[in-house]
């Protein structure tokens, strides 16, 4: 028997605020649950574009309470074969299209299980080909927060879709190309080198020997960001022609209108303009490739 619980649901979605698609899944999950709360992460997702919900989804998800229902509806397929699934991890349950969505989270953690979304009891009577989130991913989300189980909802799979998502490299020794992978509303370039990366690979061979020398000083592993950065003279980020020297800890680190590079709250380096808008600046778009240089000891 299921009991009513105050458990949280999330919605991500494409649909946008003009139309009524995020305020009618809303009317579907309350009059299944009235006591779930529900939280919109975004609905200003581009439309179709899988990659950004993808991105938006792990970079908030892991801020919700334990057995959070994540709904995420960035469905160019609804109506075709693609499959829906309930992928269950650790803390979350996920109710996202099998496009790639999770690719990003899915990264970081294994999922404990994965179902096909099939049994029917737990949709809107008569669902149209163009309306799953209000006649497939609501109710069955409502359900999910009431205690359903995984396995009640259809068939367990093992894979998912993924994208193919860039990840950094290293060109030469003190050196690694990465690319933007999401601009924030405020212009702000992320890319995909996140912090772990940088600190374990961008001084290369020559962090290893000056840390070989320094052995009870600083060890390897547990090296940090701000430690590394203190055995190097310089860095350099270079975005087309131009060239940011530094590492900033905040936007006022550098006057108004001026370029800095920092580890944005997601965790991956990202190049802003203090009180600006750094997409303008450099005239760059999602994909663009930027590099990161170690200066010399």
């Amino acid at each position: 028997m299921t009991v009513r619980q105050p458990r949280v649901i999330t919605l991500l979605t494409d649909f946008g605020n003009q139309d009524a698609y995020v305020g009618v899944m809303k009317g579907v999950i309350a009059g299944i649950n009235p006591f779930a709360n529900i939280v919109d992460i975004c609905h200003s997702v581009p439309p179709q574009d899988i990659f950004n919900g993808a991105y938006l989804l792990y970079s908030s998800y892991k801020y919700f309470p334990r057995k959070t229902v994540h709904v995420a509806v960035v469905d160019p397929g609804v109506g075709s074969r693609r499959d829906i699934v309930c992928v269950e991890t650790k803390d979350y349950f996920f109710l996202v299209p099998d496009n790639g969505i999770l690719s990003f989270i899915i990264q970081d953690e294994k999922p404990k299980s994965i179902f096909r979304i099939t049994n029917s009891k737990y949709f809107l009577p008569l669902p149209s080909s163009t309306f799953h989130g209000r006649d497939v991913f609501a109710p069955v989300a409502a359900h999910l927060s009431l205690g359903v189980k995984p396995q009640q909802l259809g068939n367990k799979i093992n894979q998912l879709e993924q994208l193919d998502i860039p990840k950094p490299v290293h060109r030469k020794t003190g050196q690694v190309e990465g690319q933007i992978i999401y601009i924030d509303r405020f212009g702000n370039l992320i890319t995909n080198i996140a912090q772990e990366y940088l600190v374990k690979g961008v001084g290369g061979q020559k962090s290893e020997v000056r840390m070989q020398k320094s052995e009870d000083r600083i060890n390897q592993r547990t090296t940090t960001l701000k430690e590394l950065f203190s055995l190097c003279n310089t860095i350099e980020t270079v975005i087309g022609k131009k060239k940011i020297m530094g590492l900033s800890k905040t936007y006022t680190d550098v006057n108004a209108g001026e370029p800095l590079v920092l580890y944005g709250s997601a965790g991956f380096l990202e190049v802003s303009i203090n009180q600006g808008n750094a997409q303008k600046y450099f005239r760059v778009d999602r994909g663009n490739k930027i590099r990161v240089e170690m200066g010399s000891y």
